[in-house]
């Protein structure tokens, strides 16, 4: 294809001269990382962090992100042992890497719904100044009225009103890293404040938005910058590129102004075989039988720990009430028609003769990898970036130590020899790395 060619998908001109963003989002202890192998690190030591940054930075990475949770998860009102059991701060803990790092960026996951906006704009512009222009924000709003309990405001704000609230937060962010004092007062927030914070050396925090619905990517489509997308498989992806494009567009501005990073896990192997016995060794490790029944004690809403997790699914009915909400965003499918979904699931078990943990293992998401060789992958990304379905990757890494590694050791001089990745760092902030040229430091260097 030529630049003058059309993606019959996408829409969008081929660009020979694209170039692969990754990104590393670290969200925690869970199903997601084999953090009892015995080779991972302490996944909550701050020397862990320092690690994996300076690897990732040594990989010529974007940036590195922290998830954030403000509220521990519980399993039927324990705390659930097979997930994190809480961390620093996430912009507390991305300040201490600021000082051990140089170019990477550090994006920190902050929440709308129950933050104070202006404290949490000062945090922010000072992360930026502090690190030099490298900081982002990972935009998320909270949807559950046990998260707010922990700040006397469970059930606070409906689905679409949260993000109301999110684009009120985000513009009262911008004008004060823009220096304009805040004086703001609507029925979601009133807010009072002269900044305290300068301008960093890309401006402001690069803005990250996390979210799939209506209102989460018209909140894109006005402010982000980039999007950290579920939508990673092919169809899906294209489909989401056009919409957000086109929501974009209709904000006035351009239409590929938003970079779109979908969020995989990565698996490579020296042989595709390898590859393959990878992603069935993280599948059964992800599901051991600890975590399987937890997985069905949250539908089940019983004590379930004397059932065997390779036997069959218990035979006892569920309690008639819908999920409980404690478990965050651990819960696979809606948080309603929960006897319906278990109906679904014991037809699955009978027919394909599953038990506890194979269900749930064949129930969790597998589209999710991005597995092969290290050439297949970077095959498979150069040609999905030069047909702008994606601008590049946020990867969850399976093992802190191992998946990194084979990132930067193995993916990267693949995508290098593409022509698809940099092969040095050729800007100090975040902005700079991701090319975006509606970056209020961007324009300034443009005038």
């Amino acid at each position: 294809m030529s630049s003058n060619d059309r993606h019959p998908d996408t829409g969008a001109p081929y660009d020979e001269n694209a170039q692969v963003h990754l990104g590393v989002f670290y969200p925690g202890i869970g199903a997601q990382t084999v953090w009892e192998d015995p080779n991972a690190p302490d996944q909550v030591a701050t020397d862990t962090f320092v690690e994996v940054a300076k690897t990732l930075e040594r990989g010529l990475f974007d940036a590195f992100f922290l998830g954030d949770g403000q509220r521990v998860r519980e399993n039927r009102g324990v705390i659930l042992s097979t997930d994190i059991a809480g961390r620093p701060d996430a912009i507390t803990q991305l300040s201490a890497l600021a000082a051990v790092t140089d170019r990477i960026g550090l994006v920190a996951t902050q929440n709308t719904t129950y933050s104070i906006p202006v404290e949490l704009a000062r945090r922010l512009g000072s992360l930026d100044v502090l690190s030099g222009g490298r900081a982002g924000w990972n935009i998320v709003t909270t949807d559950n009225a046990w998260t707010g309990e922990n700040f006397r405001r469970g059930g606070w704000l409906e689905h679409e009103r949260r993000y109301e609230r999110a684009t009120q937060v985000v513009e009262l962010a911008m004008k004060y890293w823009a220096g304009e004092t805040i004086d703001s007062v609507t029925d979601l927030l009133t807010a009072h404040a002269v900044p305290s914070v300068a301008a960093s050396a890309q401006g402001r925090p690069v803005l990250f938005q996390a979210g799939d619905s209506t209102g989460g990517r018209d909140l894109a489509a006005r402010h982000a910058d980039v999007v950290f997308s579920a939508n990673n498989a092919y169809d899906d992806a294209v489909a989401y590129a056009r919409d957000l494009r086109a929501r974009t567009a209709a904000f006035g501005r351009a239409a590929d102004a938003v970079k779109i990073l979908p969020g995989v896990t990565v698996v490579l192997g020296d042989t595709p075989a390898e590859a393959e016995e990878k992603v069935r060794w993280l599948r059964s490790n992800s599901y051991n039988g600890v975590r399987a029944i937890a997985f069905l004690e949250h539908y089940w809403g019983k004590d379930l720990s004397a059932y065997d997790p390779d036997g069959p699914l218990p035979e006892i009915d569920p309690v008639e009430d819908e999920l409980d909400p404690s478990r965050g965003t651990l819960a696979i499918g809606a948080r309603t028609g929960k006897l319906d979904q278990i109906a679904q699931w014991r037809k699955l078990a009978v027919d394909k003769g599953l038990s506890i943990r194979e269900l749930v293992l064949e129930i969790s998401p597998a589209s999710r990898f991005h597995s092969g060789t290290p050439a297949e992958v970077a095959d498979r990304w150069a040609d999905l970036v030069r047909n702008r379905v994606v601008d590049g990757f946020n990867i969850n890494p399976y093992h802190l130590r191992d998946a990194i590694d084979d990132l930067v050791d193995k993916l990267v001089p693949a995508l290098q020899e593409r022509g698809v990745y940099r092969t040095e760092y050729t800007s100090d902030t975040l902005a700079g790395h991701l090319g975006l040229t509606e970056n209020s430091a961007a324009k300034k260097k443009a005038s």
